[in-house]
């Protein structure tokens, strides 16, 4: 098979200039104020459900161009195949932002970013399963894990510095902007360039470490990698079908450097349930709720719920479902890293980080990685070159899974003599 990637070189070209136009996240985003004037009713005893009216952007012409660019891919042959998948990613995306606020916006996020009915891999597990196992197991330890209102004291200036400094000590040739965003659903989002920090929000240390190694050591480093990548340079844009890799990799990264806390793993599993649960018809008070009981505080039990209805409808129905993606992520992750060092494959790893790829793309794209026509990773984290230690982890954890814990009392460790 021709493993020269010159040939690509034009359809290459034509998806970064069609794909660019596609902005998913900040064209369903919120207006600013929006949790201030929730909480305002909520506090006087009378929530109504928010007033959102997003534009829907015309994408007719964008969706024509990417179905050419489709059309113009050789499936047959892995580098065709990727550059056809993402084209048809991005459309899919395009198709979803022009139908904001009706069912068929459901219908295409499902069809990006799967639902709380898939199964997680090869598995019979769905991810609704996963999220209520998790929430199950992890029960009993909520009030050990239990972060308090008065531990989120450092404000987003000092979130944004702290970051500054130390981006600066690792990205050296290629430096990342922090700003802080009044108008972003999540507490932080990273590309190639920047990192946005939101507004008006109390952060925890262990926040800031998380921000660190799950935006910037993850996010920030892959989008930068494609972006420098000297041919397929479409391996840095960060298109819906590598959400699921990106979000599972990053996450992963919090576990694997101990910056995961229970509160977050537990937010993460809540997710969706609440994507299930407005599938169902909940609307968006009921998911307010929801997180709140579930131990979050009022604004982030806003912002929440706020990130299921982005672009659907607050009386329920029409829902994103793109927080499907972070614990289904982190589970495909997990099983992937352990077989590919299982199978002496361990440089799947630092191909995941060469750009934003799905897991099966390392696998498509392998030989010209092998080449060198693709390149390696610039930026990686420190964990991923401890091959030892995060073989350690993978196989002693995959081993637990096996240890059945509730056969256990803690009265069973005392010596008997």
């Amino acid at each position: 098979m021709e493993r020269s990637l010159a040939q690509f070189e034009d359809i290459d070209r034509r998806l970064l200039g069609a794909a660019r136009r596609i902005k998913i996240l900040s064209t369903l985003a919120w207006p600013p104020g929006s949790v201030d004037v929730f909480l305002e009713g909520w506090h006087r005893g009378d929530p109504r459900l928010p007033t959102v009216d997003l534009p829907r952007p015309e994408t007719a012409k964008t969706q024509a161009l990417l179905q050419s660019i489709i059309g113009a891919c050789d499936e047959q042959h892995p580098v065709g195949r990727f550059l056809a998948r993402t084209a048809r990613s991005y459309r899919i995306a395009a198709a979803m932002l022009s139908e904001i606020g009706r069912p068929s916006f459901t219908k295409l996020s499902l069809e990006l970013y799967g639902g709380p009915a898939d199964l997680v891999g090869p598995t019979q597990v769905s991810n609704r399963d996963a999220a209520e196992s998790f929430l199950s197991l992890s029960r009993d330890l909520i009030a050990a894990s239990y972060i308090p209102d008065d531990a989120y004291v450092l404000t987003p200036m000092h979130v944004a510095e702290s970051l500054r400094t130390r981006i600066a000590e690792v990205f050296v040739d290629h430096p990342i902007a922090v700003v802080i965003d009044a108008d972003m659903a999540s507490k932080a989002a990273a590309g190639a360039r920047r990192v946005r920090i939101r507004a008006a929000t109390g952060f925890s240390q262990n926040d800031l470490d998380q921000l660190l190694e799950h935006e910037i050591f993850v996010h920030s480093a892959t989008s930068r990698n494609g972006r420098e990548q000297p041919r397929l340079r479409c391996l840095g844009l960060g298109s819906p079908r590598t959400t699921s890799t990106q979000e599972g990799l990053a996450t992963f990264a919090e576990m694997i450097t101990n910056t995961m806390d229970l509160s977050r793993l537990r937010r993460i599993a809540l997710r969706v349930i609440a994507v299930d649960m407005a599938l169902d018809g909940a609307d968006f008070i009921e998911l307010f709720r929801f997180f709140h009981d579930g131990g979050q505080n009022l604004h982030e039990s806003f912002h929440s719920a706020m990130r299921v209805f982005r672009g659907g409808d607050v009386r329920g129905r029409v829902v994103f479902t793109k927080d499907i993606v972070y614990l289904q992520g982190l589970l495909r992750v997990h099983a992937f890293l352990l077989k590919a060092i299982e199978t002496r494959r361990p440089e799947l790893l630092h191909y995941l980080f060469a750009g934003r790829l799905t897991l099966g793309d390392t696998l498509d794209l392998s030989p010209w990685f092998d080449s060198g026509e693709l390149a390696g990773p610039i930026y990686e984290p420190p964990w991923v070159g401890n091959r030892a230690a995060l073989a350690a982890f993978l196989m002693y954890s995959a081993w637990s899974t096996r240890f059945d814990l509730s056969s256990f009392e803690l009265a069973d460790f005392a010596e008997q003599r």
